[in-house]
């Protein structure tokens, strides 16, 4: 079954007024979302995954703007909303956001169950009586333990892995049809990371609705999305199923993401880092921006941009590597034959002290 796009961003651009100068902090994204999928964003920190985002919510700060192109969800042309007011209907209510750390999107001096209820009764109309009802039924699928009794418990009563989960019991409140999570587990330790990831999978599966997952780890994306955006310096470049982005990836900065997985390196070896460093965003920037740090890089690199390449019906992108005159370059040996090495470590014996974990 064909799935109908739930939201579109078309050439969106945004910029930020930073004293004198302007900050190109997304340049001529397109994007869609299908209902009920999981879309990972990737890429390395300030490339845009966050702004890109959060002009699907109106939640840019005060010194940035759409600068050209619609966003679009089902009907309602987003970019055209201007005002708090108008925004009442969409977010929270249609599109929410789990953000990367609890402890900046909880009130330290309200209870847990208030914040739970008062969003409840905002978006669904209900009584006080009915949200508190509520309200404990979802701490209850979010997998917090005695979820009566510390209803009226604090933000600071609760583990950094609690607080995160009470975010996402907020963010349901409202039933959204789509839920953005801007890197819910970064702060999280591995252990806590993988069951957050597995309570968002089960409460997808439960509430059918459609995952934004905004994340810089690699290993995370494997194991939640259905397609994956690769971002870098404010633009999409490669974009493609999971399957298509780990096992064939074209744009030689997927090469460098995968190639810094820290499960390929060897014990002792130095483990592979992306050299040199994104270019500012206040300059224009001249042909692919990813040229001066890539060894693939051609004269015409620097020159002009290059356009989005169709590789699959689902896979796309941007380099001039997948131009018919470009000379054939083979990706990194790191990640050749990476579905081989990838399903060669998951049934290598896990060891804890020198004795096996099996």
């Amino acid at each position: 079954m064909v799935k109908k796009t739930i939201l579109s961003a078309e050439n969106i651009s945004v910029g930020f007024k930073v004293r004198s100068s302007e900050l190109r902090a997304i340049r001529n994204v397109s994007l869609e979302l299908k209902e009920q999928e999981t879309l990972a964003i990737v890429g390395e920190s300030g490339s845009g995954k966050s702004v890109l985002t959060k002009t699907f919510t109106g939640m840019l700060e005060a010194n940035g703007s759409i600068t050209g192109g619609t966003v679009r969800y089902q009907d309602k042309i987003l970019s055209d909303l201007k005002k708090d007011e108008e925004w009442d209907g969409i977010r929270g209510k249609e599109i929410a956001t789990i953000f990367q750390d609890p402890m900046t999107s909880l009130n330290p001096i309200k209870t847990i169950g208030s914040q739970i209820s008062e969003v409840i009764i905002k978006h669904q109309k209900k009584s006080a009586k009915e949200a508190k009802k509520m309200a404990i039924d979802l701490m209850v699928r979010t997998g917090i333990p005695l979820a009566a009794k510390r209803y009226d418990d604090y933000p600071f009563q609760y583990s950094g892995g609690m607080r995160q989960r009470i975010v996402i019991a907020i963010a349901l409140a409202c039933r959204p049809k789509i839920l953005i999570c801007d890197e819910p587990t970064t702060a999280l330790d591995v252990t806590i990371q993988a069951q957050i990831l597995d309570l968002i999978r089960e409460l997808q599966e439960e509430y059918q609705f459609t995952t934004i997952f905004i994340t810089h780890d690699l290993g995370v994306v494997a194991s939640i999305a259905d397609r994956v955006a690769v971002m870098y310096a404010g633009q999409i470049v490669e974009t493609g199923t999971v399957e298509e982005i780990y096992y064939n990836p074209q744009h030689p900065y997927t090469w460098s993401l995968l190639s810094s997985l820290p499960q390929l390196g060897n014990r002792g070896d130095e483990l592979y880092s992306v050299p040199g460093t994104p270019p500012s965003l206040y300059k224009e920037i001249k042909g692919d921006a990813f040229a001066p740090r890539s060894p693939y890089a051609m004269a015409i690199d620097f020159e002009e941009e290059p356009p989005m390449f169709q590789v699959t019906e689902t896979h796309f992108a941007k380099t001039w590597l997948l131009d018919p005159r470009a000379p054939k370059a083979e990706k990194p040996e790191i990640i050749q034959n990476l579905h081989e090495k990838m399903v060669a470590l998951q049934e290598e014996p896990q060891t804890i002290g020198g004795n096996e974990n099996v």
